[in-house]
Parts: C-alpha cells; structure tokens; sequence
C-alpha cells in the first residue's frame, strides 16, 4: 500500500474502501471481504446509514484498530456546533471506536462553520486523527481555510476521468489539502467501462478500464475509495500498485475530461433544495 501524509502528518492509505449506497445488512460482510482482500481504509458516512456495520466488521475482522484508517462525515441536519458535536459522540459509539482517523463535513450547507468548530474541539481532544470536508468547491474551501485554527486535511470530491477537478485540485495544493475522490468510476455512467481509450490503455498494462482509472488518478496525486460488493472486484481494485502508467497514457487520459459534474452541481438550487432536505 503506497500513503499521502496529511498536512498535520497523519499517514492516510492512497486506496481505501468506500461503502456508499451499501446495504447496512450488507456492510459488515463487505467490509470484512474488503479487509481480508487488504483494504485498510474504510469510507462512511452518518448519511450511509451504515456506520455500525463498519465497526462490527473493524471489531470483528483481526487487524489492530492503529493499522485502519477509519473516515466518516457529519451530514447536513448535523450541522451547528451543538448537533455536530452530539453527532460526533453518536458516530463513535456506532463505530465502536474511541477515536475516528478522518472525519468530514459531508456537504457545505447549513452552519458548517459550527460544525468546524465541533470537530476542531473533538480533534484537539484527541477523538479525530484529522479533520476536513467533502463537496467543497474552491470558493467555499478557501474560505474555511482562511478562518479557521486547524486547515482542512482532506476534501472529498467527485473525481473521474471525464470531471478532473484540475483547477480545484491547484487549489488543493496551494493550501495543503489532500484531494480525494468520491465516485472514481462516474458510478459508471457515460460509459467509462467501455470507453476506448480507458480499455486500450487497461489492455496495454494487461489491466482492465477500471485499473486503469484508479492508476490515473493515484498518479495524479488523488486518493480514491472504489466501492463494490464484490470481492473480485475488490481485488481488482485493490491490485493497482504494480504498474506505472506512462507519461503519454496519462496526457490521454487527461483528454477525457470534460469539465462538467457526471451527478449533480452545487450551484444548482434543485440540488441544493434537494440535499438540503435530506434527513430533516
């Protein structure tokens, strides 16, 4: 396993094991498989509803808690100071755990600011190894690094071959947040499975089209959580650390982007009207 070392030194796995729109009857079942296949970063989230099958399976699976990296995320009806602090306390005890490796704010709505200051309390008190944020566009980022006392480790952002997040991941970089990617595979729409250069660069490394993503994107400096329910394809997935993509494969790669959001934009009020009612 190759690591990034966050900007307050925490080591955090490049490849980790997300379990969005995982069953919770399933959750605990695939994380193990995912664990057992060598995974030994797991993503959730309160909005998952899947948080306690994370921690049977963190309980259950044999590897010393220190050797996991373990990510969950406060969700929109969390937000405030109040709820997100309450809110922490509920995640660990579902976790099972006594400390949390990264915790989130999952969307930038509601008092996130609140929230901010709730999980900078918790991680000065040692219950959070790092903090940062999820769906962040660069102006909301900067303007959380900007005011408050611990900088962002991580924020989590749709990232695939065909949405790059170039210009938000310069900005990224210049205020030392670690760049991670929700939805590797586009969740795979507009066909990145089948897409040909995706395949012909998978077939050149004798990889598949899926590989090959997270390959670029690790090399690209991205930490990516593919999910899946299937242990094969964990292993497939998981399987990325004994080639190299070539500079000409990565500028081809490169080409596919399109600079447009394969779900959803946060600037669109359907969209916010929409997760913002979420859980309330």
């Amino acid at each position: 396993m190759e690591f990034v070392t966050l900007n307050n030194g925490v080591k955090m796995p490049v490849l980790g094991y997300g379990v969005y729109q995982v069953d919770p009857a399933e959750c605990e079942r695939c994380v193990l498989d995912a664990i057992e296949v060598g995974y030994r970063s797991i993503d959730t989230a309160q909005a998952y509803h899947n948080e306690e099958g994370v921690g049977a399976a963190v309980k259950k699976c044999g590897v010393p808690r220190d050797e996991l990296f373990i990510t969950t995320k406060v969700w929109i009806s969390n937000g405030g100071y109040e709820k997100a602090k309450a809110s922490i306390e509920e995640s660990l005890k579902k976790l099972g755990t006594d400390y949390i490796d990264l915790l989130l704010i999952h969307q930038p709505f509601n008092d996130y600011y609140g929230s901010y200051r709730a999980m900078e309390e918790a991680y000065k008190e040692g219950k959070l190894r790092a903090i940062g944020v999820s769906n962040f566009y660069p102006d909301r980022l900067i303007d959380l690094c900007k005011f408050v006392s611990v900088t962002p480790a991580v924020n989590q952002v749709e990232t695939h071959p065909f949405m790059q997040q170039r210009d938000a991941h310069a900005i990224m970089e210049k205020y030392g947040v670690q760049h991670e990617s929700w939805g590797p595979f586009a969740e795979g729409k507009k066909g990145i499975f089948t897409n040909s250069v995706l395949q012909e660069i998978g077939k050149k490394y004798q990889k598949s089209a899926a590989q090959a993503i997270l390959r670029f994107l690790i090399q690209s400096g991205v930490v990516v959580i593919p999910k899946s329910t299937h242990k094969e394809r964990m292993e497939e997935n998981f399987n990325v650390f004994d080639f190299a993509l070539s500079d000409e494969d990565m500028k081809a790669i490169e080409a596919l982007d399109e600079g447009e959001s394969a779900f959803f934009s946060h600037y669109d009020p359907e969209t916010v009207e929409f997760l913002t009612s979420l859980g309330r």
